[in-house]
This record gives C-alpha cells, sequence and structure tokens, in this order.
C-alpha cells in the first residue's frame, strides 16, 4: 500500500481506512500538538526554579516553540519525524522550554528595570 491511498486502523471489529490529508486529521494533529506544548511549557515552569510571571498563553507559546526546537533537534539526531511523539523529543522540548523560559524572564525583566 502506498501512503497516499491512507492507512488501515482497527475500529471495533471494522477496518476502516484513514486518509492523511483528511482535514479531520491535520485538525486533531494541531490539537494534539497545542496540548503537548502546554504540557511542555508546564513541565519546563515546573523545572525551573523560582516564581515566573508567566500566564497561560505565554507558557503555552514556550511549550511550542520548545516542542518545535526539541522535535527538530532529534530529527537531525535520527530518532524520528519533527511531529513524531518520542522520548528523546520530548526530553529535548523540555530543555528548550527552560531555556526559554529563561530568556523570556530575562527579558521581561529589562523592559520593567527601564520603566
Amino acid at each position: 500500500m502506498t501512503p497516499e491511498m491512507g492507512t488501515l486502523v482497527a475500529t471495533g471489529s471494522v477496518l476502516a481506512r484513514i486518509d492523511p490529508h483528511d482535514p479531520f486529521r491535520k485538525g486533531i494533529t494541531v490539537i494534539g500538538f497545542i496540548v503537548a506544548g502546554l504540557i511542555i511549557g508546564a513541565l519546563a515552569r515546573l523545572i525551573k526554579p523560582g516564581k515566573q510571571n508567566l500566564g497561560l498563553v505565554a507558557t503555552l507559546l514556550l511549550g511550542l516553540v520548545g516542542s518545535v526546537i526539541g522535535g527538530t533537534i532529534a530529527n537531525l539526531l535520527g530518532t524520528g519525524d519533527i511531529m513524531e511523539l518520542n522520548v528523546l523529543g520530548f526530553i529535548l522540548a523540555v530543555v528548550a522550554s527552560v531555556l526559554l523560559i529563561g530568556v523570556a524572564e530575562t527579558l521581561s525583566s529589562r523592559q520593567r528595570s527601564r520603566r
């Protein structure tokens, strides 16, 4: 079977063919990416010592950027696709998010000191 034809998936006792170009599947991928970014951002905030003055949106955005960075590095190391959930990519995403939180804290403290 070629990738263009889709993938067979067992749904109960029936096999269903899922089209990889289906807009519903792309929507689910985006939702999963957002949830993963929020989880990664929250974990990074838990790991980073001290109080961070970041809201939910900032946590989500830093988690998303961290997950892209971690996934890209994991992909370059040959552990899987950038959108694939794997252990190394997850760990690198959390580390990248911790570093991004540090950068965000530094930038926000500089802006506060200028006022």
